[in-house]
Formats: structure tokens, sequence, C-alpha cells
């Protein structure tokens, strides 16, 4: 992962533009803006109407937890009580950057953001135009990623106005998202910490810094942002498998006359000439930047079914096959992809 201080390009915005989407947050309006992850859909974190309009346009299940997003740690009293040493630690190592932390809720923090829980998601990003905008506007920003619930989440503007159109009052944008694919997410309400979600900060990144007080078995128990057991998909059907499947799979694909597509770092000699190649780059972090681009290509190209080859559940690649898992859904892992996702299952957020 790129180190917490390196910073991503900058993007150019006007301080008018800032300014605007500030007046629209404080009358209770939807901004979409970049962070170095996805976009957001964000609204005012006090405000229960505002954040209720994010639920409606994305048809999002109220008890869905929201996370809110926070221009620097030393706001983290503001959201949280009884915050612990070592969320203190991670907030020196990894904010601003692409980790949420799970925090006993503060007094005031509005159930609609928590899914009711006694817990919230808080987290710091690391992109210059949502830290303008969280500055200037000196509150937390309830921001789940800007799309309709369960499907792709969008990297550029492009894609929030194709998925959201007039629902948003207002896009920033801030170019390509420099890491492609959601927080980790890490629960901190209990003595030894434990990975709700996987992402950019992985899971050695934590070791290195939390040691004993980390646990490597995923949580089980806490409903979580971004947990459901299908989610990030396309209107494709996906198929998540291991390299040793492609051409069997392909193969009974095709032969129910389906319109197939293929999510691979090689072409395979053998591919039939019919079926699309989707090609991901070898390096795991240009994957993740990749991934969701080519879940929406896979619908613009009116594909059937996506056959997608799981990555070695090494650094970024276990967020990368949890993100294949979910998109392909519960009936969508075959035969030795779905032995080895189980292993990596957080099943039960």
């Amino acid at each position: 992962m790129r180190e917490r201080n390196e910073r991503m390009p900058e993007a150019v915005a006007p301080s008018a533009r800032i300014g605007e989407a500030v007046a629209r947050l404080r009358a209770g309006g939807l901004v979409a803006f970049p962070t170095e992850t996805v976009y957001g859909l964000g609204a005012d974190a006090r405000n229960v109407l505002a954040v209720s309009q994010i639920f409606a346009v994305k048809d999002r299940p109220i008890e869905h937890p929201l996370i809110v997003h926070l221009a620097d740690a030393s706001q983290l009293g503001e959201w949280a009580r009884d915050v612990p040493r070592i969320a203190r630690r991670l907030a020196r190592t990894f904010w601003p950057g692409p980790l949420t932390m799970i925090l006993p809720r503060a007094r005031g923090v509005p159930d609609a953001v928590t899914g009711g829980l006694d817990t919230v998601a808080l987290r710091v990003p690391d992109h210059p135009l949502a830290l303008a905008l969280l500055r200037a506007f000196g509150g937390g920003i309830a921001a789940p990623s800007a799309n309709r619930y369960g499907r792709v989440s969008p990297t550029t503007a492009a894609h929030v106005r194709e998925e959201l159109g007039n629902a948003v009052d207002l896009v920033l944008d801030g170019g390509p998202c420099a890491v492609g694919i959601e927080s980790t997410i890490v629960d901190l309400t209990s003595p030894r910490a434990c990975i709700l979600r996987p992402g950019a900060v992985t899971k050695r990144d934590l070791m290195g810094v939390l040691g004993s007080a980390f646990s490597p078995i995923p949580g089980r128990s806490q409903r979580a942002p971004g947990c459901a057991a299908s989610h990030y998909a396309p209107s494709a059907r996906v198929v998540a498998v291991s390299p040793g499947e492609v051409a069997q799979v392909i193969d009974g694909w095709l032969g129910r006359g389906r319109r197939v597509g293929l999510l691979s770092t090689r072409r395979p000699a053998s591919l039939p000439s019919s079926v699309v190649w989707l090609p991901l780059a070898e390096e795991d972090s240009a994957q993740a930047r990749q991934l969701y681009a080519c879940l929406r290509q896979a619908d613009h190209l009116h594909l059937d079914v996506l056959v997608a080859v799981l990555p070695p559940a090494i650094g970024i690649g276990q967020a990368l096959r949890d993100r294949l898992r979910r998109a392909a859904g519960r009936g969508g892992v075959s035969g030795e992809g779905r032995l080895s996702v189980a292993a990596e299952s957080d099943d039960g957020q």
C-alpha cells in the first residue's frame, strides 16, 4: 500500500466549488465526492433527514451503518467514546488513508448513521478534494459509495453521474480513485482488533502496528458498511473461479448460449474467439484500481456472464477476492474457488 504521507496528485477544484458543496451539505443536500478508495455519496452526518436521503437514493436498507468521514483524527472524540489507545495508534499510522475504524459511538450520534448500533464507523480519507471539503464543512460527512445498493462502486465522477444522475445535488470531480476498492474496516470494540472488511490496509499492515492486540480471524457478529454477502455486482452474472477452472466454466456457459467474458491477468491461449477478454494488470494494487471499471465494462458490453479468476490471497489480493466473491454472491463461486474463498469469508456481518 502507499505510505501514509505519500500525497496523491492534486485535484483542482475552485474554492467556489467547495463553497457550493458545503452550502449544499448544510442545507441538507447530497454531494458526491472523491476519496482515494471510491466516490462517496455524502450528507451532513448530524442531519437525520439528509442522511435518510442517502438511503432513499441508494435504495439501501436503513439498518446498514454508514461511514462518517472526518477531516482529522482530532475529531475522534466528537463521534466515539472511550477511544482506545490502539485506535489513536492506527490513526497516526494510517490516516489519512483507506482504513475505517469501528468504535463505540458518542452520545448524540444519530441512529440513522449507525444503523441503530452502539458503534460508529469512522475514517479520514486520503484525497485532497475530500479533505478540502471536510475542512471547509467542519463536521462529519456520512458517505457510503455513490451507487445504487449492491451495485458496483464508482471510481470516477462519470460513474456517479451514470449511476445516480440528478438524484445527487452536486458531484465533485477529483479524477479516478487512486486505490479503487473500499477501505479496510477494523473492529476496535473488543480487546483484540479484527478485520470486518479487507482493503488496501492489509492484515500484515495491521499486525505490524497492533501486534498481539490484533486477531487474524475475521469478525463475524458485527454489522458493518459494505459487508453484505452479495454486493459490488454488475448486471452480468459474475462467476469467480480458480485458474484451473477457467476452460471448463467458460465451456459450460457457452454451451448454454450465453455471451461470456473473462476477467484475468492473462489471456488463455485456448480462449474461444467469442469470449471477450477483460485484462487485469499483474500487480495487485493496479488490479484494485481497474476492478470496478472492468465490472462496469462487462455491462457496457452486454455480457451475460463474467468469469473472474481469483487472485492469490496475499496482500491486497485478499480484498480483491472478497469483492469478487461478493459480486458473485453465494451462488457464483464454483469448484476450487468456492473452497478457497469460503476460508476467508466473513459471512454473518
